[in-house]
């Protein structure tokens, strides 16, 4: 009987101590010391919040850089961050990757002349670990640059300039490669103009 109401004890303690006080602990900490990301690192526009800095959301006008393919279902949906989980002999990544190629082909491909499988970047035709990637590659920028400055209307080198301007380094300067974030492009191209 001692043994069961010391093993209730500590769990009820444990529950306690690390299922709301360190979580608690851990919030509280990172309100003060990092805001902005605690917050969800939302984006503005008119003062209004139109997505997160750390979440994609899917794009379908022409005038807008694309995404990585989802890996959520619904697409893009931030409560449901999931993996393909599809292994390099799957049957069903195969499908998916043709997909995502003939697309992109067929979008891009009026812009991009002489364009084939081979200048598409993996990241366009793959889902990102957590399926709602919201960085892109430069290679995949620079792919649709052509598509979005004539789309919009607006000097290929302004478009460039935004790309450049919206791409994030390396994590902790080596730390992976760099990468775009899509929806601050999309929002420095508005405040841009073009059609």
């Amino acid at each position: 009987m001692r043994n069961l109401v010391q093993s209730i004890v500590a769990i009820v303690a444990l529950t306690i101590v690390f299922g709301f006080g360190y979580p608690a602990l851990m919030t509280g900490f990172a309100s003060v010391a990092f805001p902005h990301q605690a917050a969800g690192s939302h984006i503005k526009v008119n003062g209004k919040v139109v997505g997160s800095k750390l979440a994609a959301q899917q794009f379908s006008s022409p005038k807008y850089f694309m995404e990585r393919p989802s890996g959520t279902a619904p697409a893009y949906n931030a409560a449901a961050t999931t993996f393909a989980n599809l292994g390099p002999t799957s049957p069903a990544l195969a499908k998916n990757v043709h997909a995502a190629i003939e697309a992109i082909l067929k979008l891009e491909g009026p812009y991009n002349p002489g364009l084939t499988v081979h200048d598409i970047p993996v990241d366009a035709v793959t889902t990102s670990g957590s399926g709602i990637d919201p960085d892109i590659s430069q290679a995949y920028a620079a792919l649709q640059a052509h598509r979005v400055a004539a789309v919009r209307h607006l000097p290929l080198a302004a478009v460039q300039k935004a790309i450049s301007q919206n791409t994030d380094g390396r994590s902790w300067g080596f730390m992976g490669e760099p990468g775009v974030n899509v929806l601050e492009l999309n929002v420095a191209l508005d405040k841009l103009g073009g059609k």
